[in-house]
């Protein structure tokens, strides 16, 4: 069986290689799309294509809806979306990824530090899965890739 997963959220660390490499190693028929994780090119790209602004919420305007449009393409030819939210940044994105997919009918599952389960209880609710390791989020996949 096959599937593609849209991994989303936190940029700050390494948990997308980590989960690469779990399925790379358990050998999963999985291909996985994300985000530009590139802060500053993903922060730019509207500067960068469609010109300078004066006012950052024109810039971060412009940047926000062409990233809109990765992410919107992605999640909706994904199966699966995994959420990560970080301890240490807010990522409103990453609750509006969940939303998207939720809004497609597309399974979600979150991975977060167990001292954000108050603060993202209804996230996690909706969620098909709460993890909180890239480790977990393979051994769900490898389960659910067995025929």
């Amino acid at each position: 069986m096959s599937y593609t997963i849209y991994l989303s959220g936190e940029i700050h660390s390494d948990w997308r290689e980590q989960i690469k490499q779990g399925i790379d190693q358990q050998g999963l028929n999985i291909e996985v799309l994300g985000p530009i994780t590139d802060h500053d090119s993903s922060d730019h790209v509207g500067e960068k294509i469609l010109g300078l602004e004066d006012n950052n919420f024109w810039k971060d305007h412009k940047a926000a809806k062409i990233n809109a449009l990765r992410t919107q393409n992605y999640i909706s030819r994904s199966d699966i979306v995994v959420v990560r939210f970080g301890d240490k940044y807010r990522q409103w994105n990453a609750a509006f990824d969940a939303g998207t997919a939720y809004g497609l009918g597309i399974p979600v599952i979150v991975m977060h530090a167990p001292e954000l389960t108050h603060p993202l209880k209804e996230v996690d609710a909706a969620a098909l899965a709460v993890t909180e390791t890239p480790r977990q989020v393979v051994e769900i996949l490898q389960y659910i890739s067995q025929e």
